[in-house]
């Protein structure tokens, strides 16, 4: 239970959800050792998981939303919220993302892999923890636009730099300078840098509170209260299974729940005469 008293980033421990898998990879594989004569006992089973607690969810509605994107319009990151709230993708996913993975063409965005700032200051990029994390997710006409002027800018700016915008290229990132050329280059941005700017938005948005992972969130609750299935909804966000989408927004599902009855009086409010010629 100690080591779930700190900081997800590692500063200090692991969160509930992680000493959770943990425990429950380590009770597994100490029950077969158990099974195989290997082992006496399982230890672990003196050992009680701790218990999961949701943390506080704060989510944009539609109004919400409009404000953060007015907020962040003179911002670096203006294309890559505009990219997150459209499409609920991680951060590590969008400053992993490349133009070789967007197609404006279609519409839609292939993620395929995700960027990580390790404690050493190494940049790195990993594949998705499930086959679920690689996924298509077809993006609404508005981010298509977003996007191709974001590409336009990011163009001009390379030429300005004397080159072109290449297909490998980064999405999304910075300028610095090269130590040995004394020329300038393009390198991932910084994660903290990118929820940092954020906080700073939303709070002048007059939505203090909600963190950049709540846009994920925002994005889910939207989609959903719009009457869409979870099931796309899981698809969308690169969820392993549709059981970690319901469990995270149950607590939207008794709203749909009374629309979908609604909806049912709805259908069979009908004279007698039209339910009978509709059934012959």
């Amino acid at each position: 239970e100690k080591a779930a008293t700190g900081r997800r980033d590692g500063k200090g421990g692991l969160n509930l959800r992680s000493v959770r898998h943990h425990h429950e990879i380590l009770y597994t594989a100490l029950d077969r050792a158990v099974e195989n004569g290997l082992i006496g006992l399982n230890p672990a089973k003196r050992v009680k998981a701790p218990r999961y607690q949701k943390t506080e969810q704060h989510y944009l509605d539609a109004n919400g939303i409009s404000r953060v994107l007015e907020c962040a319009k003179d911002t670096h990151f203006y294309a890559l919220y505009y990219t997150a709230l459209s499409t609920g993708m991680r951060r590590s996913e969008l400053l992993a993302l490349r133009w070789s993975d967007v197609d404006l063409t279609l519409g839609q965005i292939s993620v395929s892999r995700s960027l990580h700032h390790l404690r050493t200051g190494e940049m790195v990029y990993r594949q998705p923890k499930s086959a679920k994390g690689s996924r298509l997710i077809p993006l609404p006409p508005s981010l298509s636009l977003e996007l191709k002027a974001h590409k336009e800018a990011q163009t001009d700016m390379f030429l300005n730099m004397g080159r072109l915008l290449k297909e490998d290229d980064l999405t999304f990132s910075r300028l610095i300078k090269d130590a040995k050329s004394m020329q300038f280059i393009t390198a991932p941005l910084l994660p903290d840098t990118v929820t940092a700017t954020w906080a700073k938005i939303v709070k002048r948005a007059g939505c203090p509170g909600v963190r950049f992972h709540d846009i994920r969130h925002s994005h889910a609750s939207l989609l959903l209260s719009q009457g869409v299935h979870p099931k796309i909804v899981q698809e969308r966000l690169g969820h392993s299974s549709i059981q970690i989408t319901l469990d995270t927004y149950s607590h939207i599902m008794p709203g749909l729940q009374r629309a979908a009855a609604e909806g049912f009086d709805v259908l069979i409010k009908k004279t007698p005469n039209e339910s009978f010629q509709e059934t012959r």
